[in-house]
């Protein structure tokens, strides 16, 4: 059976390195005979503004139902995203806000503090650009928007294992590093991790 794939980009920029990086997962997965589809956030019309936080559901666009059905029959999720203020870019999160919601990726067990993760028998990958060497980031910050994407969503909705990888320093790479990086993606693609 074909394993079905789907990156995620959170880069709001069509002319993003990290669009690239996406666009390099995705045809290494199809050359390998996977099934992998792509969703650029950036190009989905919706509100990524949680809007009522918890206390009242918000219907899902267009956008976020059909996303919310790719999501569902994954297998693997890829998401490639730059760091930005140690974080997520604001419309990724939101897409995370909107999506990842109780009944849909997780629920809480009533009169107790534990959950059902929602989500589990799925892999993850995160791809993400930065502007320090990883091991600065990891030492001098803890890792801030990997933990959140890691632990703080995908494995508290029962996706695991979550692999990392981490491209960069993206603000003095030359042409040839980032044809390496395309290269290496690729490869990650085609390999299925």
């Amino acid at each position: 059976m074909k394993k079905n794939i789907l990156i995620i980009n959170g880069h709001p920029n069509k002319e993003s390195f990290n669009y690239a990086l996406a666009n390099a997962y995705q045809q290494g997965a199809l050359k390998s005979g996977a099934q992998a589809e792509l969703i650029h956030i950036g190009e989905l019309n919706f509100n990524p503004n949680l809007q009522y936080g918890y206390s009242k559901r918000m219907d899902l666009e267009p956008d976020l139902l059909i996303s919310l059905e790719k999501i569902k029959k994954a297998d693997h999720l890829v998401w490639v995203h730059p760091v930005w203020w140690g974080g997520l870019p604001a419309i990724m999160k939101g897409f995370i806000d909107r999506l990842f919601l109780p009944g849909i990726a997780y629920q809480y067990r009533e009169n107790s503090v534990w959950w059902d993760k929602l989500l589990t028998g799925k892999t993850a990958r995160i791809i993400t650009t930065i502007d320090q060497p990883a091991w600065y980031y990891w030492i001098f910050y803890g890792n801030p928007s990997v933990n959140q994407l890691k632990k703080s969503t995908l494995e508290f909705c029962g996706i695991k294992p979550v692999a990392v990888t981490y491209i960069g320093i993206m603000k003095t790479s030359v042409e040839k590093q980032r044809a390496q990086w395309i290269a290496k993606i690729y490869q990650l693609g085609e390999k299925h991790k």
